[in-house]
């Protein structure tokens, strides 16, 4: 069994990684290629390009690389319609998937999208695009097939992996002890995403922010996970703008990250379910190049950006976009968590739920599906 993926960031990767494991226990002599990171590799994944190549968010952004990223699309069809895999699996990134995919399903090759664009938040022509581009999607939440089935789709909800993948019951001792932390300290995660341009434009609010909570709490501790290759980025930003804050960077290690925290400070994107996943209290923060944000903004359909208030269809945690992502605001956003414990602890059993209804051994269920469609 060959199988194609591509996987186009930090969080797809982590998607993907955790994917393989199941398709690995249905098919153990699995082969993988295509694009992917170090969680797919892990797998035995044969990664033609790295994943970083496409993790770039935002129109100004993409057409910086548009022609790098187009080249890389190009030779990667190329190839695969030259080797003919069992099926290509898109894990996201649907600007760089759906494409690749629709070419492929004309040629004959069973496509399978992994993590359904957010079709039910902006962008929503994308159904179209979709049926004509995938075989079968692979959704992470329950509302999502239905959604798609009314455009033609044919779609199953496998769960979410991370749901599977982190404990009901978050390892706070342990963590807290291998990262050398106190059971008494007050620790605060700061995330401020996982690209390049996401670095740019939203950790000197956070660090700025992380500033402002040191000098009002001295006793506070903060923990920052750093995504592979991105260490030489924050450094800097870090002497500039919050210089001797005690701040432990990690090099990975979100999870930790967040099982030992308090509260967090996080970029919008896959890591808030994580941090809703470990039944965290927790400030969104985003911003991202003025006229890609107001492009975005005009097709929203909902007024939340974060997964845990979409999910939970209301502002269960506080959203700090754009010309909001202030660092005075989202430092007094942060503490009001740690001040008022009768919140946090209320908002914990609502993700709690949540945790349990996205969980459904998505491993097993996603070969499942997959297999249906590669024997069809």
């Amino acid at each position: 069994m060959q199988l194609a993926m591509v996987a186009g960031e930090a969080s797809g990767d982590l998607l993907a990684g955790l994917l393989l494991t199941g398709l690995k226990q249905r098919w153990p002599t699995l082969q993988t290629h295509g694009i992917g990171g170090p969680r797919m590799a892990e797998q035995g994944f044969e990664a033609w390009w790295p994943h970083q190549k496409l993790a770039v968010r935002g129109y100004v952004e993409v057409l910086r690389h548009y022609r790098e990223i187009s080249g890389i699309r190009e030779a990667l069809a190329e190839r695969l319609l030259q080797e003919r895999p069992a099926a290509f699996v898109g894990v996201d990134a649907p600007d760089f998937n759906l494409g690749l995919e629709k070419r492929l399903k004309t040629a004959g090759i069973k496509t399978v999208h992994f993590v359904c664009p957010s079709i039910w938040a902006w962008r929503g022509g994308r159904a179209k695009k979709m049926a004509a581009s995938c075989d079968h999607v692979l959704c992470l939440f329950p509302f999502e097939p239905a959604l798609l089935q009314q455009h033609g789709v044919a779609a199953t909800f496998v769960g979410h992996p991370l749901a599977d993948a982190i404990p009901l019951q978050p390892p706070r001792a342990a963590s807290r002890a291998a990262l050398g932390l106190a059971e008494a300290d007050e620790v605060v995660a700061v995330l401020p995403g996982s690209r390049r341009s996401e670095i740019q434009y939203i950790a000197p609010a956070f660090l700025q922010a992380a500033a402002l909570m040191h000098r009002q709490r001295p006793s506070l501790r903060f923990v920052l996970p750093i995504s592979p290759g991105l260490r030489e980025m924050i450094e800097p930003l870090l002497q500039a703008h919050a210089p001797g804050l005690p701040l432990q960077l990690l090099d990975g290690q979100s999870h930790a990250a967040l099982a030992a925290c308090d509260v967090t400070l996080i970029a919008s994107g896959t890591a808030t379910l994580e941090a809703a996943l470990f039944k965290l209290p927790m400030v969104i923060g985003y911003r991202m190049h003025g006229l890609s944000w107001q492009l975005m903004k005009r097709m929203r359909y909902q007024p939340w950006v974060g997964l845990p208030n979409i999910l939970s269809r209301e502002f269960v945690v506080p959203e700090l976009i754009q010309e909001d992502c202030q660092p005075e605001a989202l430092a007094r956003a942060t503490l009001r968590w740690l001040d008022d414990r009768p919140a946090a602890a209320a908002l914990a059993r609502r993700f709690d739920d949540l945790h349990h209804s996205l969980r459904r051994d998505t491993a097993r269920c996603a070969a499942d599906a997959l297999a249906q469609v590669v024997q069809a």
